[in-house]
């Protein structure tokens, strides 16, 4: 029996580039006013093969083999920045995305009232 573990890994590492990322699991960075953001993933991995052969009582030969993978990928949340300044924004695992989403408009307001402080410092 040959098991080509190097061939099995490889193909199994290709697809785990193409498909662990940011950019398919939730998106690309976008901005939102003055803050960019960037999705931040968590991956998780793991991997098990086995094989074995034998004769039975009658002289029969046998062998088996198999092998397998999973990989778990989730959306943990997303990094912010706005000029010097750099913020994480947790997604949560009880709300998901939706914790960030929710996280939008006080973002929004927070730059409205910078603004606004900006615009009485210039008027003063």
């Amino acid at each position: 029996m040959e098991l080509h573990f190097e061939e099995l890994l490889k193909q199994i590492t290709d697809f785990i580039k193409s498909e662990a990322n940011t950019d398919t699991v939730i998106g690309e960075q976008f901005e939102l006013g003055e803050f960019k953001c960037v999705p931040v993933i968590k991956v998780g991995m793991g991997f098990g093969s086995g094989g074995g052969e034998g004769t039975e009582a009658k002289g029969k030969k046998g062998e088996g083999m198999g092998a397998g993978a999973g990989v778990g990928i989730e959306p943990i949340g997303f990094l912010v920045t706005k000029e010097d300044k750099i913020f994480f924004v947790e997604s949560g695992k009880t709300h998901g995305l939706s914790a960030a989403i929710e996280k939008v408009p006080e973002m929004v307001t927070k730059l409205v009232e910078t603004r606004s402080r900006e615009k009485e410092k210039e008027t003063v």
